[in-house]
C-alpha cells in the first residue's frame, strides 16, 4: 500500500511538472491583461470581465498550452534524458499512453469550449492545436522553422482577445509583437541550451546547422528587428506612458542582449531563458500603466 500510495503523489507531481503551471498562469494572466487595460468592454458596452466568454477563451488557451506542453515531452523523451535527465517525466511519473489520452482530451475540451464562445474561436483552438503537434512531431526538428512557429502562437495568444472583441487598438498589435520576439528570441536560445541532445537524436535546429556563434548573430538580428518593430508602433499608439515604461524595460532587454553576447555555456542559457520570461512577465504587467 505504501508503494501505490508513492506512485500515485509521483505521478501527480509529475502531472504538474508536465503541463508546466508557471506557464500557464503567464499565458492567462496576459489574456486577462490584454482584455482588462487594453479592451475595457465588450462589443455590448459592459465591463468586459463581466464577460464570461473572456473566461472560456482563457481557459480554452490554457488547456491547449497545457496540452502542447505534453505532446512535445511525449515526442521529446529521448533528446530530454541527454539535456535534463532530472525533469524528464514521461514514462516515469507518467505512463506514454497516459500522456497520449490527456493530450486528446484537452485538445478536444479545449476546441470544444472554443465552440462555445463562437465557431471562429474552435477554429482557430483547432489550427492552434494542429500546428502544437506538428511542431512537435516535426517543426521543431528543423532550423529556425520551429521556433518561429512557437513565436506565432505565442503571439496569438495576446492577438485573439482583440480578434474576439473585434478592437482594432494598436496597443493589442504592439503587445502581440512583444510576445512574438520575446517567444522567438527564447526558443532559439533553447535550441543552444539543448544543442547536445538535440544533435544525438538527429534534429537541426539552427545552432546545429549553422553554429553556435552564429546563431548568436541571429539573435541579435532578430533583437535589433524587435527593438525597430516596438518603436514604429509605440510612435503610432503615441502614448507618454509607453515610451517611458518601454523605455525602462529597454534597460533589462539591453542587459539581456549583454548576457547573450558573453554566454558560452549551458548554465548561461538556463539562465537567459529565465530571464526572458521574466522580460515577458514585465512587458505584460506593463499593461496596467497604459
Amino acid at each position: 500500500m505504501k508503494v501505490q500510495r508513492r506512485a500515485k503523489k509521483f505521478t501527480m507531481e509529475a502531472f504538474w511538472k508536465i503541463i508546466r503551471p508557471a506557464n500557464l498562469l503567464i499565458v492567462a494572466l496576459a489574456q486577462l491583461m490584454t482584455a482588462f487595460f487594453l479592451i475595457e468592454e465588450t462589443r455590448l458596452g459592459l465591463p468586459i470581465l463581466q464577460d464570461y466568454n473572456l473566461y472560456l477563451i482563457i481557459l480554452s488557451t490554457v488547456l491547449l498550452t497545457a496540452s502542447g506542453y505534453m505532446i512535445n515531452d511525449y515526442y521529446d523523451v529521448k533528446i530530454d534524458y541527454v539535456n535534463r535527465p532530472d525533469a524528464v517525466v514521461v514514462g516515469r511519473g507518467m505512463r506514454r499512453r497516459m500522456v497520449m489520452i490527456l493530450h486528446t482530451i484537452f485538445n478536444f475540451t479545449g476546441i470544444g469550449i472554443g465552440f462555445l464562445v463562437g465557431p471562429r474561436i474552435a477554429l482557430i483552438n483547432f489550427f492552434a492545436a494542429f500546428v502544437l503537434w506538428l511542431y512537435s512531431n516535426t517543426l521543431k526538428r528543423m532550423p529556425f522553422i520551429g521556433n518561429l512557429t512557437v513565436a506565432l502562437l505565442g503571439g496569438m495568444a495576446i492577438w485573439i482577445i482583440g480578434y474576439y472583441y473585434q478592437t482594432t487598438k494598436l496597443y493589442v498589435l504592439t503587445y502581440a509583437i512583444f510576445a512574438f520576439f520575446i517567444n522567438l528570441i527564447r526558443e532559439i536560445i533553447k535550441d543552444i541550451e539543448d544543442r547536445q541532445g538535440d544533435r544525438k537524436h538527429g534534429c537541426r535546429t539552427l545552432p546545429i546547422v549553422i553554429g553556435f556563434r552564429a546563431t548568436k548573430k541571429v539573435i541579435f538580428a532578430i533583437a535589433g528587428l524587435f527593438v525597430l518593430s516596438i518603436l514604429v508602433v509605440t510612435f503610432k499608439v503615441g502614448s507618454d506612458l509607453l515610451y517611458i515604461y518601454f523605455g525602462g524595460l529597454s534597460i533589462l532587454f539591453f542587459y539581456f542582449m549583454y548576457r547573450i553576447y558573453y554566454a558560452d555555456r549551458k548554465r548561461h542559457f538556463t539562465q537567459l531563458s529565465l530571464l526572458a520570461k521574466i522580460l515577458m512577465l514585465t512587458g505584460i504587467l506593463s499593461m496596467a500603466f497604459l
